[in-house]
Order: structure tokens, then C-alpha cells, then sequence
């Protein structure tokens, strides 16, 4: 920390690869976008340039990777953590300020970096499925922000007398939990994989592993500026996970 020396906490995305991949899966004739989850036998890697994602994902990394800059031109992490940060302390006293801001504040290159490689990998599937063309964009944008929301209120909701969370890493794990219904065997209906479904089980189990891990251990060697807000990585999935659901119903009822 510098000279503000804030107590905050940030959202830290974990991923284990740092390449894009689309999963071709031979067999169903089925395209999987992610980072290699829910392969199997069958299918095979294919790193994939970022330009060919839906213009919606590039946004996210492009803005959060910008952002971080003018952030670090504008006086550092602790200015702007202090500034524009969540503090769910603040938050129990009826202050709302930084529960959407603290979305694109970041505590180090490292932190930004990884939460856009997140925001990438696994927003390109949830852009290109909810679409490019029409309302489809702004649904895309709103789904990420509210997931963000939620995983700082889930975080707020553990820890009320905390001082700062700041990481967009609640947002990227909302697109992660919605990304997860996209592969493996999916409903006619809805085009998502159910609930209960194997891989979508195992995706879940993975995510709580790892944040477990980092709620233990932290982020070794990475400099993240603080704790790991890894309740918030959790309530973020899970909002994505059971509202991906409703938004493709509305994008198709509707066909905006």
C-alpha cells in the first residue's frame, strides 16, 4: 500500500490459463468458448485471436485496462480506492457511494490484468449468446454491472464493518457462472445447460475450490494490494449462474 494506507480488500480473479480457447467438440457439432472447461474426449483446442470476440467483450477489458491507467496518471490505487472504492461500512450506514464505481478501480497491473483476460474469455460467450445487434449490448453490459453489484453487496452482507473493496472481479465471475451453462449438453428449450447438469456441477465445484484456496492462501507472488474478497468472486458467480437464465428468456421472448 502507499501513502493512503487503506485497509481494503480486492476482487482477484484465479484463472490457471492465460490464453483465450474455443473448444470445438467434433462429435455434438457444438462450438464451447471458455478456458477449457467442459471438454471431452472428443474435442480440441484452438487458441483464438481476441479480435474475433463480439465487440461487447472487448469492451469490458478495454475500459477496465484504460481506466486503471488514468487511475495511476490520476495519483495511484489509493487515491482512487479511496475515492470511488465500495466501503461496505459505509454502505450499513444508508451511503451507497462505490458500489458500482468500485467496478473499475483496481489495486495493481496485475489485478486489472487478470480480471480483463477474465472478462474476455468468458464474456465473449455470453455476448455472442444474448447477441450483438439491437438491445443485445445493453442487456450484455447491464448483466455484467449487476453481477458486479451483487457480489459487493454478498460481500457487504459478510463483512459490514469493512473499509473498501474495490475489483471487477464480481462482474468477471458473474460471466464466468453464466458461461458455465453454455457448455456441455444444453436444454432445447433454453439453450443452457441445466442446473444440475454434470458440468455445469463441476464448473461450480471448481470455482469454490479455488476461492477457497484463496481465501487460505491468497494470491502468492501476484500483487493484488490486499485481501482477496473472495465472498464477493462467489455471490458474482452465483448471480450469473441464476440470471443468465432469465435474460436469454427475455432477449428471446422479446427479440429486442
Amino acid at each position: 500500500m502507499a501513502a493512503a494506507k487503506l485497509t481494503k480488500r480486492v476482487n482477484f480473479l484465479g484463472l490457471r490459463n492465460g490464453f483465450i480457447v474455443n473448444v470445438y467438440d467434433m462429435g455434438a457439432g457444438r462450438l464451447d468458448h471458455g478456458m477449457g472447461f467442459g471438454m471431452n474426449d472428443q474435442a480440441f483446442k484452438v487458441r483464438e485471436p481476441a479480435f474475433n470476440s463480439p465487440w461487447p467483450a472487448l469492451v469490458i477489458p478495454a475500459a477496465l485496462l484504460v481506466i486503471y491507467a488514468l487511475q495511476v496518471l490520476a495519483g495511484g490505487p489509493d487515491v482512487a480506492a479511496e475515492a470511488f472504492g465500495f466501503s461496505p461500512a459505509a454502505f450499513s450506514e444508508g451511503h451507497w457511494s462505490g458500489l458500482l464505481t468500485a467496478l473499475f478501480i483496481h489495486a495493481g497491473w496485475s489485478h486489472v490484468g487478470l480480471n480483463a483476460v477474465g472478462a474476455l474469455a468468458f464474456g465473449a460467450p455470453v455476448a455472442r449468446w444474448i447477441g450483438v445487434r439491437g438491445f443485445g449490448p445493453l442487456m450484455f453490459f447491464a448483466f455484467y454491472l449487476v453481477c458486479g453489484v451483487i457480489g459487493n453487496l454478498g460481500f457487504a452482507l459478510v463483512h459490514a464493518s469493512a473499509t473498501l473493496v474495490v475489483g471487477a472481479s464480481g462482474a468477471v465471475y458473474g460471466l464466468m457462472g453464466a458461461a458455465s451453462r453454455m457448455l456441455g449438453v444444453r436444454d432445447p428449450a433454453s439453450g443452457l445447460a441445466p442446473f444440475a447438469s454434470r458440468t455445469v456441477i463441476g464448473f461450480a465445484v471448481s470455482v469454490i475450490i479455488i476461492n477457497a484456496v484463496m481465501a487460505v492462501v491468497g494470491a502468492p507472488g501476484l500483487s493484488v494490494g490486499g485481501p482477496i474478497a473472495w465472498e464477493a468472486h462467489l455471490f458474482g458467480y452465483a448471480a450469473g449462474l441464476f440470471l443468465i437464465g432469465p435474460v436469454i428468456w427475455v432477449r428471446r421472448r422479446k427479440a429486442i
